[in-house]
């Protein structure tokens, strides 16, 4: 009888040693994750992002315009960096031969990577070259200066632009138990002016730009960390805001007008 008294003992001591082994390899399984989770992330320091404008992303102004010619010159790339925040002006320097677009921040808003993209000129003749044609007009890009092209007199409008703002910022967020989360900001700023051939004062002058979040900014009580992100690259983010600048230059409800009036007015 004693001799079974034992043993049961010993199987019940037995049996609580392998329960708490097991809580604790739990425990420590866990807090492994948890550790995991809050290390930083082996980040490249730059990075060369992919840049372009999207067909079609943005609806509405398609086939609005009435069917003239356009050209669109470089435009001049004059960025304030002014929605660079307080990254230092050691960021805003090419890589290699490719402007400074942005940079990714880790959790204490400190420079992980920096983003590189290719030659901004080119990227926004050929942009705003496509929103035009998104907008109705015949359209095409030119590699000569605005006083040769007015001269030449080879299309109806001849549109050029001033970008002053181009920035993407990515962030790392709080860690849930999905991993790290990641919030991404990016803008584009430019001023527009379109001349009729051969004059040098503008038909047309305005403003367009973009500011695109990713994910949106939550509403009112909702958590950040809770929001899901689009995109994985940052390069990503900054065409959507690049496209939608585009294509808000052909938004302008003046300038709408003025091209209709302008195409009503004149002799097939």
């Amino acid at each position: 009888m004693k001799g079974r008294r034992q043993r049961g003992v010993e199987r019940g001591a037995a049996a609580a040693f392998v329960l708490a082994a097991a809580l604790i390899g739990l425990a420590l399984t866990l807090a492994g994750c948890s550790t995991a989770q809050e290390q930083p992330i082996a980040m490249t320091p730059e990075s060369i992002q992919t840049l372009q404008f999207y067909p079609y992303q943005v609806k509405g102004y398609q086939n609005s315009y009435p069917k003239r010619s356009i050209v669109v010159i470089t435009p001049a790339i004059l960025r304030n960096f002014a929605d660079a925040g307080s990254v230092g002006g050691a960021d805003h320097e090419p890589y290699q031969g490719h402007p400074a677009i942005g940079v990714i921040l880790d959790l204490h808003n400190q420079v992980d990577q920096r983003l590189y993209g290719p030659e901004l000129g080119p990227l926004f003749r050929g942009a705003i070259a496509e929103a035009a044609h998104e907008a109705g007009m015949n359209s095409a890009a030119a590699t000569d200066s605005l006083h040769d092209e007015l001269q030449a007199r080879r299309a109806d409008y001849v549109l050029a632009a001033v970008v002053t703002g181009l920035w993407v910022v990515k962030q790392r967020g709080k860690d849930n138990e999905g991993g790290p989360t990641w919030f991404s900001a990016a803008r584009v700023v430019m001023n527009v002016a379109i001349y009729k051939p051969p004059f040098e004062v503008p038909f047309w002058q305005g403003a367009s730009g973009a500011q695109y979040d990713d994910p949106s900014m939550p509403p009112a009580g909702a958590m950040p960390e809770d929001e899901t992100e689009i995109y994985d690259q940052p390069g990503e983010v900054l065409s959507v805001a690049l496209t939608r600048a585009a294509a808000g230059i052909f938004q302008h409800d003046d300038l709408h007008t003025l091209m209709l009036e302008d195409a009503a007015g004149r002799r097939p």
